[in-house]
């Protein structure tokens, strides 16, 4: 009973739970393709999205190594750890900052660049692929809250409780 109420309260259908279960199962697809393509390539996919960090940074900025572990989502010595294995691969390495002596800058290497733009492709390879799949589940999405709240906005209209 209570469930029942909890669902009602969050106006929640079989079909919106159906949903999510897909949208999850894509992105988890997406996440196995990323694993299998890093581990192809000797990595991980923790390095490989450091590594895609330090590249999408503008050219006038520059990423600590606490800007990575905010990121990432790890902790500060996580990310040390993670740059201590990027550094040892020679796929980035750590240069004193300008600004401030205390703080190392992290920049990809050449070798980095180069096996990032092969990863990088092959991850815009398969966005390509799932896409159009991804784009549908949106356009689904927004079309049934347009399509809920148009109807919501009626009944209160005329009168009548949900």
């Amino acid at each position: 009973m209570q469930l029942k109420r909890a669902e009602r309260r969050f106006n929640l259908t079989t079909r919106d739970y159906a949903q999510l279960a897909a949208f999850r199962h894509a992105l988890r697809g997406f996440m196995r393709f990323s694993e299998a393509a890093a581990a192809k390539a000797g990595l991980t996919t923790q390095h490989y999205q450091a590594m895609l960090v330090l590249r999408g940074c503008p050219d006038d900025q520059r990423v600590s190594i606490s800007d990575l572990a905010q990121q990432l989502f790890l902790r500060h010595n996580s990310a040390v750890g993670l740059v201590d294995r990027l550094v040892q691969e020679k796929l980035i390495v750590r240069v004193p900052s300008n600004v401030d002596r205390r703080k190392v800058e992290l920049r990809l290497t050449g070798r980095g660049r180069q096996v990032l733009a092969k990863l990088a492709a092959m991850h815009r390879g398969e966005l390509q692929r799932i896409g159009p799949n991804l784009q549908h589940f949106f356009a689904e999405v927004s079309r049934l809250e347009r399509a809920s709240a148009t109807s919501s906005g009626a009944g209160r209209r005329s009168g009548k409780s949900r």
